[in-house]
């Protein structure tokens, strides 16, 4: 990102689903998983693996941040509120949900320049579809990335979940 100022992961402040300022800090020292999400996708099942994630490595240091986008398909027309209560009944989430962002384009959202940009190697690029996931260290490093094919369950992403626990 050239001419621009790098961003620090944990310095950053996101509106939650619920319209209230959330510190990304609160997360320093825990895994996290990064997820833009959409309701109206054929990926949107997987909030259950995500959920199983979240359960299943919570109590270890870890959780899945979701981030609603419409930037794919329109896939995401929702109000926050409509997309809470569709992630609280239909996938019973519990891990945090993040006001709607833009994940592509000249107006992505910092979060989403931090992911794509100030990144390097396999993880490096911009997002090509919803449900596209980013592993963050503890220290706030971007260390995999998994593509939209990819499930939450799957033996690549909970092994290098397991490989960043702290």
């Amino acid at each position: 990102m050239a001419g621009q100022p790098d961003i620090d992961f944990h310095k950053l402040v996101m509106k939650d689903i619920d319209g209230k300022d959330r510190k990304l800090s609160e997360f320093e020292g825990k895994a996290v998983l990064v997820v833009n999400t959409a309701s109206n996708c054929g990926f949107t099942s997987q909030y259950e693996g995500l959920q199983k994630l979240a359960d299943t490595y919570g109590k270890r240091g870890f959780t899945v941040l979701g981030f609603p986008s419409n930037d794919f398909g329109g896939q995401e027309p929702g109000t926050e509120q409509e997309i809470k209560r569709f992630c609280e009944e239909r996938f019973q989430v519990t891990f945090p949900m993040f006001a709607k962002v833009k994940v592509t384009g000249d107006t992505k959202d910092p979060l989403y320049m931090f992911l794509t940009e100030q990144t390097s190697g396999d993880v490096r690029g911009p997002v090509r579809w919803n449900f596209t996931k980013f592993l963050v260290n503890p220290k706030g490093e971007v260390v995999d990335r998994f593509g939209s094919m990819t499930k939450p369950m799957d033996s690549d992403v909970t092994k290098a979940i397991e490989a960043i626990l702290p």
